[in-house]
């Protein structure tokens, strides 16, 4: 029983995360120091080729390119 419980728990964390992921699946962002303009960090998709200013640290969190959701 107690098995099936914390299989059951482990499928619902791994659908949470992969959801939360969703907007990004498909984007590889690299960070480019040399486009930086003050506290906005330059960062530019691997994959699409898309570009994207944050004040956040860290990557963009959405895809900024035009292609439709998987």
């Amino acid at each position: 029983m107690h098995i099936v419980i914390g299989l059951i728990v482990a499928f619902i964390v791994v659908a949470l995360y992969a959801r939360r992921n969703r907007a990004t699946r498909r984007c590889r962002w690299r960070e480019d120091r040399t486009g930086d303009r003050g506290n906005l960090r330059k960062y530019k998709c691997a994959t699409c080729g898309a570009e994207a200013y944050t004040a956040q640290k860290g990557p963009p969190r959405d895809c900024k390119s035009h292609l439709p959701p998987v």
